[in-house]
C-alpha cells in the first residue's frame, strides 16, 4: 500500500515538473513574441532623446543688447526713464507703462503725481540727452518750442512753434534771442554767434578808471534820442531805452521828456503830434472809485 502510494506521488510530482517546465517555455515564447511587437511599435522616446541632445541653452539666454525694463521706484506715478529727456512712465501698482512727451518737450519731473511736459529751457537734461526723432516742419525743427532765425545774420527774430506751426517773434530793441533760455536777452548773455554787442552797436565803451567802472556809466546813443548804451563794470556796452515820448539826458544820466532836452526836442515829430505827447507827459488823473453801496453784509442784530 504504501509503495504504491509513494510511485503515485512520483508521478505526479513528475507530472507537475513537466507542466511547469511547459508553462514557463510558453511564457518565455509569449515574452519574445511581445518584445517582437512592440520594437514594431512606433516611439517617441529616440525623438525626443535626439531633441534633448541638440537643445542649446544659449538660444534661451536674454541678448546683452536688450533694453532693461524699467522699475518703478514707487508703486504708483509718474517718473523720468533714466537715458531720454522726453521719456517717462506711468506706474500704476508697481507696472510701468513707457510714455513720450510731444516732440519738442521733455518730461519734467518735479512731483511723481504730476503727469507734466515742459519746455526744454529749465529742466536739467545733461545726465540724459537721449531725444525722440524730431519730426521737423516750415520753420519747426521739432513740433513745439523756441527757435532761433534760420538766418546766422538775424539776431532779435525767432520762433515759436506750436504743433508744427510757426509765430515768429521779435525781441525788444537791444536785446537777441538766446537759443539756451528761450527768452530774449542781453547780447552778451546769450552768447549767440555773430550777435555779440560789436557786431551789433556801432559803439565801443570808452575807458574809465576803476571807480567809475564799478557804477555802470551811461552814454546817449548818438544816432537814436531814445536809446543809450551802459557799459556793465565800464566794458561790455548794453543797448537800453526811455519809454515812448522821452530821450536820454547826458547831463543827469537818466530819461526825461524829449521836449525838455535842446538836443532831442524835435525827436518825435513825424511820430508824434504835440497833443499826444501832452497826453503822456500830462495823463489825466485815473478815475477814483465810485463810492457805491458795500456788497459786505450788515451783521443782523440779535434779538434777545
Amino acid at each position: 500500500m504504501n509503495f504504491w502510494f509513494l510511485c503515485l506521488l512520483v508521478c505526479v510530482g513528475v507530472a507537475t515538473a513537466q507542466l511547469s517546465r511547459k508553462e514557463q517555455a510558453a511564457e518565455q515564447a509569449r515574452r519574445r513574441v511581445g518584445i517582437a511587437s512592440r520594437s514594431r511599435e512606433p516611439t517617441d522616446s529616440k525623438p525626443q532623446k535626439k531633441e534633448e541632445e541638440e537643445y542649446d541653452e544659449e538660444e534661451y539666454e536674454e541678448s546683452p543688447s536688450a533694453i532693461k525694463q524699467f522699475k518703478c521706484p514707487e508703486p504708483n506715478g509718474y517718473f523720468p526713464d533714466p537715458e531720454q529727456c522726453d521719456k517717462y512712465y506711468d506706474c500704476q501698482d508697481n507696472k510701468a507703462h513707457p510714455k513720450l512727451c510731444p516732440d519738442g518737450l521733455v518730461f519734467n519731473d518735479f512731483s511723481p503725481q504730476q503727469e507734466k511736459c515742459d519746455l526744454p529751457f529749465g529742466i536739467d537734461c545733461s545726465t540724459k540727452p537721449k531725444l525722440q526723432p524730431p519730426m521737423p516742419t516750415v520753420n519747426c525743427p521739432r513740433l513745439h518750442g523756441y527757435f532761433a532765425h534760420k538766418e546766422a545774420g538775424v539776431c532779435d527774430k525767432f520762433y515759436y512753434c506750436v504743433d508744427g506751426q510757426f509765430n515768429m517773434l521779435t525781441c525788444p530793441g537791444g536785446l537777441v534771442f538766446s537759443e539756451k533760455t528761450g527768452i530774449c536777452n542781453w547780447p552778451d548773455e546769450a552768447q549767440k554767434k555773430g550777435c555779440g554787442s560789436k557786431e551789433l552797436f556801432n559803439f565801443t565803451c570808452p575807458a574809465v578808471d576803476d571807480s567809475v567802472a564799478a557804477t555802470h556809466p551811461r552814454y546817449p546813443d548818438v544816432e537814436d534820442c531814445q536809446f543809450f548804451y551802459v557799459c556793465v563794470n565800464g566794458v561790455t556796452p548794453r543797448r537800453s531805452g526811455c519809454k515812448l515820448g522821452q530821450a536820454f539826458d547826458e547831463r543827469t544820466g537818466k530819461c526825461d521828456w524829449a521836449r525838455k532836452i535842446p538836443e532831442c526836442k524835435d525827436w518825435y515829430k513825424g511820430q508824434l503830434t504835440d497833443e499826444e505827447l501832452d497826453a503822456l507827459e500830462n495823463p489825466p488823473p485815473k478815475p477814483k472809485p465810485s463810492g457805491g453801496s458795500s456788497r459786505r453784509k450788515r451783521p443782523q442784530k440779535s434779538q434777545d
